[in-house]
């Protein structure tokens, strides 16, 4: 294992006889493997889903996945339907909702979780509701824009949504 020193090797160097990995071009919080993470909580309003959506684009833009390309506006979509879900139909007095999410360059995807406190409204089936009715279209755009979605349980209380969104390959590195 390669000690935290707080410098870049590069890959001439050697750490215990052994030669240390090549330095990969990324973005700020990624590790050398492409991996990086988010994870926060927010109140269960609705100005909490859209300052969740804000964090999620600002992490994204770090990352360098820039505001307006299409991996970027997808998950904040599903950030946003999701985190709009959890304040609706997952709320508790009291309670916050978590958003974590994983960029995982090597497998070349987001995994986007959404946590909050209620087990009890457990998500339906991705259906397209009527024309004529205002809402229910959350979980439809997650399926189109998510490779998987599901949910589980939370321990010790409320359920985790979560969906996987694919990522484009960065050209000289994850």
């Amino acid at each position: 294992m390669v000690p935290m020193t707080g410098k870049r090797m590069s890959a001439a160097e050697k750490v215990d006889g052994l030669e240390a990995a090549p330095s990969v071009r990324r973005g700020f919080g990624l590790n050398g493997t492409g991996y990086g993470s988010l994870s926060r909580q927010f109140p269960s309003t609705p100005q909490g889903a859209q300052d969740a959506r804000h964090a999620v684009v600002r992490q994204l833009g770090q990352w360098g996945f820039g505001p307006m390309e299409d991996v970027s506006c997808a998950v904040a979509l599903v950030v946003a339907e999701l985190a709009a879900n959890a304040v609706r139909h997952g709320s508790l007095p009291g309670r916050e909702f978590a958003v974590r999410v994983d960029y995982e360059g090597a497998a070349s995807r987001f995994r986007i979780e959404v946590s909050d406190a209620r087990l009890g409204r457990t998500p339906e089936e991705a259906v397209l509701p009527p024309a004529d009715q205002e809402s229910g279209r959350g979980l439809f755009l997650v399926e189109c824009l998510a490779s998987r979605w599901g949910w589980e349980p939370r321990n010790p209380v409320g359920k985790t949504v979560w969906a996987e969104v694919a990522a484009p390959v960065r050209p000289g590195g994850p």
